[in-house]
Order: structure tokens, then sequence, then C-alpha cells
């Protein structure tokens, strides 16, 4: 089989709320490729454009995009104003974890790939993680500078997840991209993640500002009006992290990145750090709790000869009312049966330089049912 698992119908309920389960399981056959395949809007995609920035219209700017095989197999769809992109995945047996849930490296990992997907479908490069004509001209590349996930309920193995995805301008010096995850049995909203991206030069390994012939194959794709993961003031994704302070709480050290870590780039993959930042959580949090959200600011590179210690500590409770409402009676940290925060370093072991700082929230573990 080429799809991403396999399955039975009958192993979902279908409600006749659900139309993305109708949609998705009415269009899936064990052992019918022919199935597989309508299930892609194929027509729909081959009317697909490839923007190119030049001073002419917009009409004389199209050139058709071919779909490949993997388009035609790929359960993704743009949106009908092109403006956004879903893809949805079945989560496989080994993106599982302790808990019997995905893990926040499967979430990261699926995230990536379907921002990948998205750009591939609207004819960006396959080579360099989404760069378009212009920044392969000028070799550049696209590298993380924050992301920040929240997740409200983990998939299990054999649930369908369906992720949108769209991209839009952030300042002059790079762009966004936003998700949100859904149940596609039940349509509920089980997490959402934004991102930050800027432009370096893979060559020198220097940012560089998005140029105008850039922003301008870019913005083709991107959403009329803004539209954020995350409307609402004052959310998460939006807080500034502390640096630790030596010495940590927990540590995880000497740690050296595999040849698989490495993305096409040459760089390790971000989702690699994840991992990394969660090495140093203590085990008695692993057991009892849950991750509920992480935000990560990524400063430096990491190669792959580099060797990497990971830090942890406890994060302050520096507001007095929340330190009342918590009932820690003057203590500088949160009682045990309230939700955790931590903080997080990753730094060389050589020098001591840092390589991203993180911040993670956890909440008790409930049971599933």
């Amino acid at each position: 089989m080429l799809c991403r698992g396999t399955f039975q119908a009958g192993n979902v309920a279908i409600g006749d709320h659900n139309q993305c389960s109708k949609r998705f399981f009415n269009s899936v056959s064990i052992g019918c490729r022919k199935s597989l395949v309508s299930s892609c809007s194929v027509g729909a995609r081959s009317g697909l454009v490839l923007a190119v920035a030049t001073n002419e219209t917009t009409k004389s700017k199209q050139m058709a995009y071919e779909p490949s095989l993997a388009d035609r197999l790929r359960l993704g769809t743009v949106s009908e104003d092109g403006m956004s992109y879903k893809e949805k995945f079945i989560v496989r047996c080994y993106e599982v974890g302790i808990n019997k849930t995905v893990t926040v490296e499967t979430i990261a990992n699926l995230l990536q790939e379907v921002g990948c997907n998205h750009a591939q479908s609207v004819g960006f490069s396959t080579d360099g993680f989404a760069t378009t004509h212009s920044m392969r001209k000028l070799h550049l590349i696209w590298v993380t500078a924050r992301m920040y996930i929240e997740i409200y309920k983990y998939p299990a193995w054999s649930d369908v997840v369906e992720i949108e995805t769209w991209c839009q301008s952030e300042g002059r010096i790079g762009t966004r991209r936003d998700w949100i995850l859904k149940d596609c049995a039940t349509g509920e909203v089980i997490g959402r993640a934004t991102s930050k991206w800027l432009m370096m030069n893979q060559d020198t390994r220097r940012l560089q500002k998005v140029t105008d012939e850039v922003r301008d194959e870019l913005e083709l794709y991107f959403p009329k009006e803004l539209r954020l993961a995350f409307p609402e003031e004052n959310n998460g994704s939006l807080k500034k992290i502390a640096k630790l302070e030596d010495p940590a709480e927990y540590s995880k050290l000497g740690m050296v990145p595999r040849r698989a870590d490495l993305d096409m780039n040459q760089h390790v993959n971000n989702v690699t750090y994840i991992g990394w930042v969660l090495e140093s959580i203590p085990q008695e949090i692993i057991d009892t709790h849950e991750l509920e959200t992480i935000t990560i600011d990524y400063r430096r590179e990491c190669q792959q000869d580099d060797v990497v210690d990971s830090l942890t500590s406890v994060e302050p409770i520096e507001d007095a009312d929340a330190l009342e409402s918590h009932g820690a009676n003057g203590s500088a940290t949160a009682p045990k049966d309230v939700n955790k925060s931590f903080l997080h370093l990753l730094r060389l072991s050589s020098d001591g330089l840092e390589i991203n700082r993180c911040r993670t929230e956890w909440r008790k573990k409930s049971a599933r049912i």
C-alpha cells in the first residue's frame, strides 16, 4: 500500500454530522488504489498554478503545475480560494509513545510535513523546504525562528487527524505559518500551532531580509486578511521565554546529533531539538503529566559534530496573585496538584553558547476512554 496506514472503516464511528470522516472513508478503500487516488481531488489539483514574479499581469504569470504521483496519492487539498491547505493523516503505530498516544515530536513532524506539502502543492521547491524560484536562484533557505504548539488532546494509534495550514507575512524579515489540528472523526479542534521563519543564505549562513521578488511570489498564496491560529490577546504564543540560569535543577549532558538528525539543509532538524529538551525533564513529570504547550526560540544552528547539553528548571511563579490562587503560601513554585511549567536551555557543551531556549507547560494526565 502507498497510503500512510491500513485500517477498517468499521473501526471508527461516522455520524451524519461528521462530514470530515464521511469524505475520508468514502474516498478510501483498502486494496483499491483507484479510490485512494480519487480522494485527493486530482481534478482540482491539476488546475493549480505556479506563480512567477514578473511585471506582467496575473494571468500571464501563471503556468500549469502538473501534479506528481505523490500529489495524487496524498490526502491533501488546497482550499477553494487557494489561501490554505488541509491534509489528513492516519496515526501509525511507530508514531505513538509510552502513553499510547502520539508524541509531541510526531505532531511537530506532521506540522512540518503539511507545511512542506502545502508549498509543494502550489509549485514551490521540494529540495529546500518550500523555497521559491527566486530563493533557489539566490541560494536562500528558510530557518525556524520560533515554534509554539498547544495540544488539547493527543491522538492515538489509528486515529485520523486533519491539519490545516496557511502562511502569511511577518514584518520585513520573515514569514509566519499557522496550523489547526482536528480529530477527523469528531471535528474537534485538538491542537493549534504557530511559527516564525527567517530567510538565510545557504552559503554564508547569514540571515537576510525577504526580498520584494520573493515576497511577490509568496503573497499570491497569503490570506488577504490577517488570520491567526491564536487570535486571543495575551495568548501563550506571545510570551517571552526567560533565560534559564545556572545551576539548572535537571540536566542531560553530552548529547550528540546522529546523522539521521540532519535535514536537507545540512543542519539539525528543528524537531530534534524538541526531543533533546524533553530528555532533561524529570521522570516523575513524564509519569504523571503530559505536555500541554511548548515554545522554542531557535538562536543558533547545531552541526553534526557539536555536543549538546540539555538543562531544565521549574519556572518560578512571579505573580503574587498567581501564588495566592495556587495556594503556594509564598513559595516560588506551584504545588504538586497544578500544572507545571519549566524553562529549558540547550547549549553547546564546548563553550556554553546558547542553541535555543524553551518553555513547556504540563498538565496532569487523564485516563483515555
